[in-house]
């Protein structure tokens, strides 16, 4: 194969709910097939599925067993690849990264991986070529390893995520009026680097409007483990506040137009950069009482460390009151919020287009095919893998039965 024929990549998300990672996944896929390259997408049932036909390419139903990383899903996997001649399989994130690598064994393809999550897990092999989405993962990630670590920032798709996507209507559908400030978060409602600040919002904006009856309304679009702890959120500060000033109107297929109808969009990694491809002022949640508005003055700390951050606080009424610092400059000031919506916009055009991404997505395939390691020493990767999957599956489960597991543990713990 020479650095022109087109590649036949299998795609491999983690799961299919709404999240960034996987939406990423998809939305990059498609841009790499755009490309000219034959790409199929592998991936559990679930909401994103219709994403996936959107954009029209292949699918293939993956079936889990009842542990991940599991033989029952990469076994297939193998198959699949063998049958269909793939040169790249791609998994995303750790679990599918390792399905990735166990099927790529005696196939002929490479396995590639990307991790979105705030940490990489360490008994990923060494060798494996790693993509991540900031500047100081990247550097982390380098330590010790042996395969290429390359930076793609989570991409943005400019053309699809644009201002004027049906934001009236949305406004129109939830009744949000046209005097009301709406603040919009896009997420999924996970227990790890979420729900903290999502509450938080919830819990401030009804504490707001009690006491001052500012014109705002919160709109959670999303769906997830906790959503009965998000709900149980928006029900008090809608009693606190007299009225219904937190909507939630569950996951939605194409987020677009929740996007479109804010006048500030509250978020993280993917969503936030969403967020500014609509021209939309960013207020950047975190954990901790983390929260800051996008300015050109706070850029440089988001591009280096990514869309997140870590406060010194659990407090409640200190998180309130770091929320509502952040959102009090655009709140009840248009003029701001057109201006820091122009800047996101170009931010996001310069640096995150999707376009760019899948050119260096490409090159990663084309640097890990040439880089094919010989078996011995791809081999060699495999029982280091191992053991320190072994030693973290023992943990985990010791944690569990303390009581102190996360969900998703490296997002709980960011690097």
């Amino acid at each position: 194969m020479n650095g022109h024929d087109p590649l036949r990549v299998v795609v491999y998300p983690h799961v299919m709910e709404i999240g960034g990672s996987q939406m990423n996944a998809i939305d990059l896929a498609a841009a790499v097939r755009d490309l000219g390259h034959q790409v199929t997408v592998y991936a559990e049932d679930g909401p994103l599925v219709d994403r996936v036909h959107q954009h029209g390419l292949p699918y293939v139903r993956a079936r889990h067993g009842r542990f991940r990383p599991s033989v029952t899903t990469a076994r297939p996997r193998a198959a699949g690849a063998r049958r269909t001649g793939a040169d790249v399989v791609h998994g995303y994130e750790w679990p599918p990264a390792l399905e990735a690598y166990a099927a790529s064994l005696g196939t002929g393809a490479v396995a590639v991986t990307t991790v979105m999550s705030m940490a990489v897990a360490p008994f990923l092999p060494a060798g494996m070529p790693l993509v991540v989405g900031t500047n100081r993962l990247r550097d982390l990630a380098a330590e010790g390893r042996t395969g290429a670590v390359t930076l793609i920032e989570p991409p943005v798709d400019v053309v699809a995520d644009r201002p004027g996507t049906g934001g009236a209507e949305f406004r129109a559908r939830y009744g949000i009026r046209e005097d009301e400030v709406g603040v919009v978060v896009v997420s999924r409602l996970a227990r790890e680097l979420k729900l903290e600040g999502i509450v938080t919002a919830i819990r401030a904006t009804g504490r707001l409007v009690r006491r001052t009856q500012a014109a705002v309304r919160l709109v959670v679009v999303g769906d997830g483990p906790v959503r009965e702890v998000v709900e149980e959120a928006a029900v008090a500060a809608n009693a606190e506040a007299g009225r219904d000033v937190v909507l939630l109107t569950g996951s939605l297929s194409d987020p677009r137009p929740a996007y479109d109808s804010a006048d500030v969009v509250l978020g993280m990694g993917s969503s936030a950069l969403r967020a500014l491809s609509f021209a939309k002022p960013l207020v950047v949640q975190g954990e901790q009482g983390f929260f800051e508005l996008l300015t050109p003055e706070s850029t440089p700390r988001f591009l280096e460390s990514g869309w997140y951050g870590t406060g010194s606080s659990t407090d409640d009424a200190l998180a309130d009151a770091a929320y509502l610092a952040a959102l009090e400059p655009v709140l009840s000031d248009r003029g701001r919020r057109l201006e820091l919506g122009a800047y996101g916009r170009a931010l996001v055009e310069s640096r995150f287009s999707l376009a760019t991404a899948a050119h260096t997505q490409v090159d990663v395939y084309r640097r890990a095919l040439a880089a094919r390691r010989s078996a011995r020493a791809f081999l060699a990767d495999g029982p280091r893998s191992a053991v320190g999957l072994v030693s973290y599956k023992v943990r985990r489960r010791a944690e569990r039965r303390k009581g102190l597991a996360a969900a998703d543990d490296f997002n709980a713990r960011p690097a």
